[in-house]
């Protein structure tokens, strides 16, 4: 980066910490501390929400899905609608009239304290865990891309942030996130415009859409079904997506307190949904622009020549071992592929502004098979990195993105772009350790030890988290075939058992705190297995998760003896 881009960099995350602090004004109790005193709008809600949801990996991983796998991603969140209706009108309800501060007081007033401790400690690992990937992931990228030190990039990046969350609680995290939000979109939204203006004069953004489309990138719809059967493993499918995205999006909502936390800070119960039901509203068209710029930029690479890996510090290390022979050969071959390519491509966009002459559509297919014969080569330089002697990650889809945007974009708009992943991070981190913190707070520690001195320890609780989750990124390596799969992965494995704890203790009135634990241990050993002994899509995950915990709990409760009358 230029010395521009670095004076950006810094002022624009000065800024954003300086803010947080001035809106750290908060009263000195538990909640003032974790809820901000209730006294949130709906619109404000509504960005915490959308803050604390959209991390950094959304916006680097997302593109690059793009780029690879096409708009069949979207369906993912198909789903997350209907959940923001049914948490509306049967969850927040009951945390309203309770006037919970985590979402897990609910259960000891429902079951026991036992039921209420072991789900607090569920979503504290699950939560913890993915905290740290989301640190580490964007730390990992801007490490590789730019040299710098991995362990000091993880400390910026969930450093900093810890001075206004410690120091401010929910509402300095809630303030924070709606000018985060408001940098985040105008950053993405101007660097789309420049990509589109990088291209041919002759192609405009409908132009490359139609490009992308023609490709196979514009599969916004996909079934699921090969051969007149279902693929279970086909991860992004409308079923998969309406149907395990519902149960993801309702646990995640519904059972999560970094979520719940969100909407708790609402002023009331109309507030609260407000904010809900507009998450549900927005978030699908949010993630479709996201991903319509991964689309963007793989237009863009058809008029220029592309790299065969997007991680190009782990291609020269790949060049340096057993297989470097090889890599050169097929680098070679992809340099000759992409001539031919941007050959095609032009040629397509001479017809676009004749009016597409009948020969335009024998231009698309054989730009088709080029594509398909590039993809074959870059498929065969990851293979080569994989099987390489130094253990390399042999994914680039998460630096797709950032690559163009180091490679194309103009100083000063690198240095907002970067700063752009911190404040995305920042934004679902500050809102995670606060309810890390939260949760070890109301449901740990004064059911314990009482409510002595609360405030200073609720400070002292999201200090600890903060660090911990900085200690988990320095030792994180790997994390899966993509930043954003695998942090929904990670989720998925405990969001199923949670969601079915709530959905027993609302649906199922007689059933009991035994049964229930009963349906906590058996729900989390079948998920465990599902996931190291089968290849069905992590989205299932959560349908599983919460049928067992149902299950089991309505069985074994109505297998107890009945009490006899004497």
């Amino acid at each position: 980066m230029s010395n521009v881009d670095y004076i950006v960099l810094i002022l624009t995350l000065a800024g954003i910490v300086a803010y947080g602090v001035y809106k750290s004004r908060s009263s000195r109790d538990i909640e003032g501390y974790f809820l901000g005193n209730r006294s949130m709008p709906w619109f404000l809600v509504l960005l915490s929400i959308m803050g604390t949801q959209a991390s950094a990996i959304t916006f680097l991983s997302g593109p690059g899905q793009a780029y690879s796998d096409g708009m069949r991603f979207v369906q993912y969140y198909f789903g997350l609608p209907l959940a923001m209706i049914v948490i509306s009108i049967w969850l927040l309800p009951v945390f309203s009239r309770l006037n919970v501060v985590t979402a897990y007081e609910y259960l000891e007033q429902r079951f026991d304290r036992r039921v209420r401790t072991v789900t607090s400690l569920l979503f504290l690992v699950s939560r913890g865990l993915s905290t740290g990937v989301s640190i580490y992931a964007p730390s990992l990228i801007l490490s590789t891309l730019f040299g710098w030190n991995i362990y000091l990039t993880n400390a910026v990046m969930g450093g900093i942030l810890i001075i206004y969350t410690v120091s401010g609680g929910a509402k300095a995290v809630a303030y924070t996130q709606q000018i985060q939000l408001f940098i985040i979109f105008g950053g993405l939204i101007l660097a789309g415009i420049l990509l589109v203006r990088m291209m041919p004069t002759e192609i405009g953004f409908v132009d490359a859409l139609h490009v992308g489309g023609s490709l196979g990138k514009m599969n916004i719809i996909t079934t699921g079904f090969e051969s007149g059967s279902f693929d279970w493993s086909d991860k992004y499918n409308i079923w998969s997506g309406l149907i395990g995205g519902f149960f993801l999006a309702l646990s995640y909502f519904g059972t999560d307190q970094s979520q719940v936390g969100r909407y708790l800070t609402a002023r009331s119960l109309t507030e609260s949904r407000m904010g809900l039901l507009m998450n549900g509203f927005v978030k699908v068209p949010m993630q479709f622009l996201i991903l319509i710029l991964g689309v963007l930029v793989f237009s863009f690479y058809q008029f220029t020549s592309a790299p065969v890996f997007f991680n190009g510090a782990v291609l020269e290390k790949a060049k340096q071992g057993k297989h470097a022979d090889s890599l050169l050969l097929l680098e070679k071959e992809y340099e000759r592929l992409s001539s031919e390519k941007i050959q095609l491509a032009q040629a397509f966009g001479n017809k676009q502004g004749a009016s597409m002459p009948s020969n335009g559509d024998d231009v698309l297919r054989t730009l088709q098979m080029t594509n398909d014969s590039a993809f074959a080569v870059r498929s065969e330089v990851k293979k080569l990195i994989r099987t390489s002697e130094m253990g390399l990650d042999a994914n680039d889809n998460n630096y797709v993105f950032l690559r163009f945007v180091i490679d194309y974009l103009p100083q000063g708009l690198v240095g907002l772009l970067i700063a752009i992943i911190f404040l995305a991070a920042w934004g679902s981190i500050a809102a995670a350790l606060n309810s890390l913190a939260s949760s070890t707070m109301v449901d740990l520690h004064v059911p314990f030890k009482g409510r002595t001195n609360e405030y200073n320890w609720s400070k002292f609780y999201t200090l600890i988290w903060g660090l911990f989750c900085v200690l988990v990124a320095c030792f994180a390596s790997e994390i899966g075939n993509s930043l954003i799969e695998a942090v929904n992965i990670l989720g998925s494995l405990f969001y199923g058992t949670l969601l079915g704890i709530f959905v027993t203790a609302i649906a199922f009135k007689r059933v009991r705190a035994k049964p229930v634990m009963l349906g906590i241990i058996v729900s989390q050993a079948t998920v465990i297995a599902v996931f190291c002994f089968s290849n069905i899509s992590f989205l299932w995950y959560n349908v599983i998760g919460c049928i067992v915990v149902m299950a089991v709990a309505w069985i074994m409760e109505n297998m107890r003896p009945k009490p006899t009358n004497t």
